[in-house]
């Protein structure tokens, strides 16, 4: 009993020394961008929330979600060119709240196989961090290479998958989504307000809630059919009412 007593103290105290580290990593990142006089998430937040909530809560009240929402899904279509942001009610209903124009966004149909192919992924993402000193405004990095993206390219031997994927300002790109500097800052603080763990974004080739995937001339992998397949499942879910 003594020594199970040890193991279980240590434990506790090297959960608590992770913990505090962690903490003081955040705080130190944060002092670090002070110092060399870049901007941190919660200055943007200072900057751009009041105007962003004044544009959003509008349409969050006409869809009777409350602000921030408990959960937010972007969705990404590139043959449209049209970013959809999704909220969850509390009672666990999704609506659609704005449907944003994508500027600029490069590539063809088809997933992201390598780095310098222009192409923005296609498949299932989290948004991994935001960039308040982004060379584009503000931006959302996205998690691609994803799992599934990995596991892919170790089946077909590819390396350098690329990366550095992001829903970013300005209306320039390779590979990312260009929204504008505007609709940045809205994506931005609703994402930081509502909790990037609470984000998911689903990138797709075409609205498959409206029409199949159109004949195209290059080739696609064997397994975008597995992906296409989920995406559209997925997609099925979020119709307007």
């Amino acid at each position: 009993m003594k020594k199970n007593g040890i193991i279980l103290a240590s434990l506790a105290i090297a959960m608590t020394v992770f913990i505090f580290r962690s903490r003081l990593q955040d705080d130190a990142t944060a002092l670090l961008q002070v110092v060399q006089g870049k901007k941190t998430v919660q200055d943007r937040l200072d900057q751009y929330s009041e105007a962003v909530r004044e544009r959003l809560i509008p349409y969050f009240k006409a869809a009777n979600i409350s602000y921030p929402p408990v959960e937010v899904i972007f969705v990404g279509l590139k043959s449209e060119k049209q970013l959809e942001v999704w909220a969850r009610s509390d009672r666990g209903q999704f609506a659609l709240i704005r449907t944003y124009p994508i500027l600029a966004a490069s590539g063809r149909l088809g997933p992201k196989l390598k780095e310098g192919d222009c192409q923005v992924p296609e498949g299932f993402y989290r948004v991994e961090s935001l960039n308040p000193n982004s060379m584009f405004h503000l931006s959302l990095r996205l998690n691609y290479p994803n799992e599934f993206d990995r596991t892919q390219a170790s089946r077909e031997k590819r390396t350098n998958l690329g990366g550095d994927i992001m829903i970013h300002g300005s209306r320039a790109s390779v590979g990312c989504l260009a929204m504008g500097d505007e609709v940045a800052e809205g994506l931005f603080i609703l994402a930081a307000e509502t909790g990037i763990d609470n984000i998911s974004v689903i990138l797709s080739p075409v609205d498959f809630r409206k029409r199949a995937m159109p004949n195209i001339e290059h080739s696609l992998p064997e397994w975008t059919d597995v992906l296409y397949e989920q995406i559209k499942h997925e997609l099925s879910k979020l119709k307007i009412q």
